[in-house]
């Protein structure tokens, strides 16, 4: 017994000191892109080894011939092409060997999708048919394509890319979507194409994976689009315009033409049935129905019917359009009736009736003619034979045929018949006043039935006789200046034509006595024409010749002499036809008037009597009457005159003879009493007094006047002086008056009175002097009256204006004050601007009103609103509207300020943002910021200040259910400038475990009670997505370079890292020193990334070198746990191993015998592990630490001894590499799937080969591989890191 128990006690110390832990697998899941090109790098497996040993790596099973993997790296690379669709995941098998354990594994490949598949049709093609008159909108088809590929590519986007016609591109879209073709414009089958070869593209939304380029396939397949032709369309006649002939009297039933219509719907070509809709010749013609033949109905004459017929034919389709109604259409058809020659040449009557000519047959006819005339005869006759072409001949008969020709004598149509004279001389009233013959028209082709017209012709007379007076001489007599219309003599003359009697008229000759005499045109009374000229002491005879004129102005004369008689008709005429004498006042006057008379001498009609015209001054003259001397018979007296007549007298002097009735003649006699200076000058006012306005130079201050009685010029002149009281201030000038003469007195040019001076009165003596030195004096006084003649000016500045914005008082919110030192003014005030101060800046504005006293009001049409505009400015000018002189305005403008006070009238306005809000649940302590809102408010002061609150917390799950929660937020109010911010911050940690957004209502209120709200979505993440990353640095190196390791990550992902944690690392693994960081990976928009699309992101060859300098080594979802180890183990093994090196000795050979087959497979696993490292390493130190050296000559790993392995092993060159290798279990940690049901993770085992056949105590985790390839999108398995034990055990 004591020897067994020696043995056992040998093989547990040979155990402990010679066992050597199994390479690790660490990752088992690895995402390779389908589209990575043969040859290049796919990725790199992840193992470890505890004792750190150099690693090599195979590739096992089936799958390995899709890849090729670098034994000594580890990076696998593509060996042959890889396709997604066909093999989503690969399992891979791999073995990873540290030189003294052999570690199998099966890695899980997800092949990631690389857009390599185009988009597939469902169907080849897509033909269709459509109806011509489908509505606008209306969908044709659906267009469907599949697409294998996933993520954004699976999206497919559908396009039309061309149209077969391209003109009928815009007739079609489609939605980009869902593939639906729809009718964009109207189809037309008949003006339009009847097909449309539609080409339908399909293409994905792209999609990268290898390629750092996005890829987008499509496809294309071809709709042939029918277009159905519907009856729309009236019918249409084919061969228009329709003419044809047909010639009279055919036969009934004669086909004439054939009309053809077509329906224009070519795809319907419905039957056409033909009708007649009307004829302007009705019941001649018919048409077939079925053919549109048209045929003769009913005999035809051209003679009734006209040369042409004209139809209005019908084409209609026998089935109603798709409107129900008739499809109709209509043609004109015009036949042209042949003549044949049936009918004789008549003759007609016509005369116009309404712009047409209307002709009725007839026999008789009757025309005039002037005896002894020539030319045509008109008689109203028309030939016509209605056949449309004649050959009429026409001739004259009876007994007159030879004076007369017929025109025309050959015809071929209608034609108007005219006889001429031949022979006027046989035209003779007086033999022969009618004569009669007949008109013959015959047919020169058919010589049948003539027509035959009677024709009377009237003769009538001509005028061929002159009128003859009964003398050639008649004697007349007449008193001079006789009335006009008296009449001198009766004559008329005699003229044997019919049409004379009663028409013959007269005149007189030459045409100079018509200034004495003229004639009555239709009786042949001479009578007096005028009776001034008529004058016998002028002309006493007078000779006229009297012509008598027919109707045909023939005439015939007789001599007139007519003696003048006289009367008293000659007035006196004086010899001078007015008197002009002077003659000076007081002074004697005398004169002759001398006349004579013309009437005949020595009668009373020529005696002479003078005699003076009474009148004003007449009583102061007397004259001789038989001798005409003038002369005065008082003195005469200047200033006793009117003195408008300037001294002039005028008498009228009348001269009459003694004639019954007596004659008289007047002449004007002037007496200019010459004046003489008896007068001095007189004012015409006892007193002046005047007034004139001071400052104004030359301004006129009055008129005085003065007269000098004197009536002439010479003496009556007056000129005015200021002899006194003007002291240089006023001058007078003279003017001349009607009566008179006036004295201007104005102030001197170079004088301005000023009312305010000393002298406001002043006493003026004014003097009037004639021109022989005789004076008169006046005084006159002259009061200076005030002027507003000065400027208006503001009082000192105006206060400044308050007011509240949106007030609307109509009561003056200020005033303008302003005065004027003259006392007779008016001031009103005039808007010169307004600006307001809006947004800092000035611009003119109206919101107030300036009236013209002064007071400012506020514009109805405007309300004040503090947050547009702050201030106003009103700048105003004051004008005098009395000022007489100068300027009328101030000498400056005056501004009024008015400053708008802000009233909290505007609730706070959130300031829109779009960020997206996230929180990490589990980072988030009492008091950390998740959000923030902005808000301003337009008042001003303290009426813009705002307080933010957190009124609310929902919470939304991600099935959209929303759940009250407690204040879990609270807001924070901050100011940055005039923007108010509220910092949302958790008021307690928040739950983890829940999923999806909560909904935080935030007011922000002002000093005012107005508020508003706004709803805040935070995005929560909860501890799904922590991501564990393991470092070999330390904590404090880690934390050290936190800020560089985050760009790292950020610049990797796209997305911000949240740490929640560092620690240090107690793994079994790195208990040399090492850390861990739990962070979160969140984007913007709230979505975050899992731990696998976190390893992905980092293994980047772009980004992992730098994240490995850092000291990442490893990524996962849990901290990797260490297993708890015993104590007490280990002093019990300590105990066992010293009882073991007191009994080593002993039992050596005992070991060496028994256990001969597994020296010999450590001896082949010596050599292997020999044979994998360099020739350095094998003389140098141990390759691995705390283990045995390896020689190329194979060492015993026991007792470290050099031996013959081919000799003692039995071993020989030609053992197969699979006896060398170890089977020793394998030690790692990886990431596997676990489910909510089962948290027991599935396990494969690994058998050790012994002896025996008992299970080891662990499995392995293999179970996240095969988890994940049968995982679906959109699972919610959650994703775990597990860190497995694993125990080195050595074949004893």
């Amino acid at each position: 017994m004591e020897g067994i128990t020696g043995s056992i006690l040998l093989l547990c110390l040979i155990s402990l000191t010679s066992a050597n832990k199994s390479p690790s697998i660490d990752t088992e899941i690895y995402h390779v892109c389908e589209d990575t090109p043969i040859g290049a790098y796919a990725f790199t497996i992840h193992a470890s080894d505890p004792e750190n040993d150099r690693l090599t790596y195979k590739l096992t099973e089936a799958n390995a011939v899709l890849f090729s993997v670098n034994e000594n790296t580890g990076d696998v690379s593509v060996k042959r092409q890889l396709d997604r669709e066909s093999t989503p995941s690969i399992e891979l098998g791999v073995i990873v060997s540290d030189g003294s354990n052999d570690t199998p594994g099966t890695l899980l490949l997800v092949i990631d999708d690389a857009n390599d598949n185009k988009p597939i049709f469902v169907k080849a093609e897509y033909d269709t048919e459509i109806a011509e008159n489908a509505p606008i909108g209306t969908t044709l088809f659906k267009a469907e394509a599949t697409e294998a590929d996933t993520g954004s590519a699976f999206v497919i986007r559908y396009s039309i890319d061309e149209v077969t016609p391209s003109e009928g591109f815009n007739l079609f879209s489609i939605v980009p979507f869902t593939g639906e073709v729809k009718l964009n414009g109207n189809l037309n089958y008949t003006e339009l194409s009847t097909f449309y070869r539609l080409k339908i593209n399909a293409t994905d939304g792209g999609g990268q994976c290898y390629y750092n380029v996005t890829n987008f396939q499509s496809s294309s397949v071809f709709s042939f689009v029918t277009v159905v032709d519907v009856p729309d369309l009236d019918p249409q006649f084919l061969g228009l315009p329709y003419i044809e002939k047909v010639v009279e009297n055919s036969a009934v039933g004669t086909e004439v033409l054939k009309v053809t219509a077509m329906d224009q719907d070519i795809g319907v070509n419905d039957k056409i049935i033909y009708s007649i809709e009307n004829s302007t010749v009705n019941g001649l013609f018919q048409i077939s129905p079925n053919n549109g033949i048209i045929s003769v109905l009913s005999p035809i004459d051209r003679e009734s019917t006209g040369d042409t017929v004209t139809l209005i034919v019908k084409a209609t389709e026998s089935k109603p359009n798709i409107h129900g109604v008739e499809a109709k259409t209509t043609a004109h058809v015009q036949i042209n009736i042949i003549d044949v020659n049936d009918e004789k040449p008549e003759f007609y009557k016509c005369r116009d009736s309404d712009d047409d000519l209307s002709c009725v047959r007839a026999n008789n006819f009757a025309g005039e003619v002037f005896e002894h005339s020539l030319g045509a005869i008109p008689i109203n006759m028309t030939v016509r034979d209605l056949d449309k072409v004649a050959h009429t001949k026409l001739t004259l008969e009876g007994p007159d045929k030879d004076v007369f020709s017929v025109e025309p004598q050959f015809t071929s149509s209608d034609s108007i018949v005219q006889l001429l004279v031949k022979q006027p001389q046989k035209l003779d009233f007086e033999e022969k006043q009618q004569m009669v013959l007949q008109v013959i028209a015959e047919d020169q082709e058919t010589h049948s039935s003539p027509s035959t017209a009677t024709v009377t012709i009237e003769i009538k007379d001509t005028n061929d006789n002159s009128p003859k007076f009964p003398q050639n001489t008649y004697k007349l007599q007449v008193a001079e200046h006789s009335p006009v219309g008296t009449i001198v003599a009766n004559i008329t003359a005699e003229d044997p034509d019919t049409m004379d009697q009663g028409n013959i008229t007269y005149r007189l000759l030459p045409e100079s006595i018509l200034l004495y005499f003229d004639v009555e045109p239709q009786t042949g009374a001479v009578y007096v024409k005028n009776r001034t000229l008529l004058d016998r002491e002028v002309r006493s005879l007078y000779s006229a010749t009297l012509q008598a004129i027919d109707t045909d102005d023939k005439p015939g004369t007789t001599v007139l002499e007519i003696t003048v008689t006289d009367i008293n008709d000659q007035h006196p005429v004086i010899n001078r036809d007015s008197y002009l004498e002077f003659v000076k006042e007081g002074g004697e006057f005398k004169l002759k008037i001398e006349a004579t008379d013309a009437d005949e001498p020595n009668t009373e009609n020529s005696k002479i009597v003078f005699a003076i015209v009474p009148s004003k001054y007449s009583d102061n003259f007397t004259i001789d009457p038989d001798t005409g001397v003038l002369t005065n018979s008082g003195e005469l007296d200047r200033e006793a005159l009117d003195p408008d007549m300037d001294g002039r007298i005028e008498l009228n002097i009348t001269a009459t003879d003694k004639g019954t009735p007596p004659l008289s003649t007047m002449v004007k006699v002037i007496i200019n009493v010459e004046d003489v200076n008896d007068n001095k000058p007189e004012f015409e006012a006892s007193s002046y007094k005047f007034s004139v306005k001071e400052g104004v130079k030359g301004a006129f201050v009055g008129s005085v006047y003065a007269e000098d009685l004197d009536q002439t010029t010479d003496f009556n002149r007056i000129s005015f002086r200021i002899i006194e009281g003007s002291f240089g201030s006023f001058i007078i000038r003279t003017f001349a008056e009607e009566r008179g003469y006036r004295g201007n007195i104005t102030v001197d040019p170079d004088i301005e009175l000023d009312y305010e001076s000393n002298r406001k009165h002043f006493k003026l003596r004014v003097e009037a002097t004639d021109l022989e030195q005789k004076t008169a004096v006046k005084d006159v006084e002259v009061e200076v009256l005030d002027v507003n003649d000065e400027r208006p000016e503001f009082k000192p500045p105006s206060p400044v204006v308050k007011v509240k914005e949106n007030t609307t008082i109509s009561e003056a919110i200020g005033n303008f004050t302003a005065q004027d030192k003259d006392g007779n003014h008016s001031l009103i005030y005039e808007l010169e601007s307004i600006n307001c101060r809006c947004n800092g800046s000035l611009a003119p504005c109206d919101y107030v009103i300036l009236e013209p006293t002064g007071e400012v009001r506020l514009n109805p049409e405007h309300v004040l609103d503090y947050e547009l505009c702050d201030q106003v400015w009103v700048e105003a000018q004051v004008v005098d509207k009395h000022t007489e002189k100068g300027e009328n305005n101030s000498v400056t403008t005056e501004r009024m300020e008015i400053i708008i006070e802000d009233i909290n009238d505007n609730a706070p306005e959130f300031i829109y943002s779009d960020s997206v809000y996230v929180v990490v649940s589990e980072s988030a302590s009492k008091g950390t910021s998740v959000a923030g809102v902005t808000a301003t408010d337009r008042d001003s002061g303290v009426n813009k200040q705002i307080e933010f609150k957190v009124t609310s917390v929902l919470f939304e799950n991600t099935m959209n259910q929303t759940t009250t929660q407690r204040m879990l937020f609270e807001a924070v109010t901050t100011q940055q400038r005039d923007v108010y911010v509220g910092i949302i911050q958790t008021t307690e940690v928040l739950d983890l475990e829940l999923k999806g957004k909560y909904l935080v209502t935030v007011s922000a209120t002002d000093t005012g009670d107005l508020s508003t709200n706004t709803v805040l979505e935070i995005f929560t993440v909860d501890k799904s997505y922590k991501v564990v990353l393991r470092f070999v640095s330390t904590q404090a190196e880690v934390e050290k370079n936190l800020g560089t390791i985050i760009r790292a990550l950020t610049a990797a992902t796209k997305a911000a890292v949240e740490v929640v944690s560092i620690g240090p690392d107690s793994s079994e693994e790195t208990r040399a020193g090492g850390s861990i960081m739990e962070a979160y990976f969140v984007y913007s928009n709230g979505s975050a990334l899992a731990s696998n699309e976190v390893e992905k992101m980092l293994s980047d060859p772009e980004h992992f070198p730098v994240l490995g300098q850092l000291g990442l080594t490893y990524i996962g979802q849990s901290s990797v746990q260490s297993p708890e180890v015993d104590p007490l183990q280990y002093i019990l093994l300590g105990i066992v191993g010293g009882l073991v090196i007191v009994m080593a000795v002993l039992t050596t050979s005992l070991v060496c015998t028994r256990r001969n087959y597994r020296r010999k497979l450590k001896a082949a696993k010596a050599m292997n592990s020999a044979s994998m490292v360099t020739s350095d390493n094998q003389k140098g130190g141990a390759v691995v630490p705390g283990t045995n050296k390896y020689t190329m000559e194979g060492a015993n790993p026991v007792l470290n001894l050099n031996f013959d392995t081919a000799m003692v092993l039995d071993l020989d060159e030609e053992c197969s590499d699979v006896d060398k290798v170890s089977l020793n279990s394998l030690d790692y940690s990886d990431d596997i799937a676990m489910s909510e049901k089962n948290s027991q993770p599935t396990m494969n085992m690994i058998l050790e080969e012994e002896e025996d056949n008992e299970l080891p105590d662990y499995i392995e985790p293999l179970g996240a591989a095969l988890a994940q390839q049968g995982q679906k999108k959109g699972s919610n398995n959650v994703h775990m890191g597990f860190t497995n034990p694993a125990f080195s055990t050595t074949d004893l």
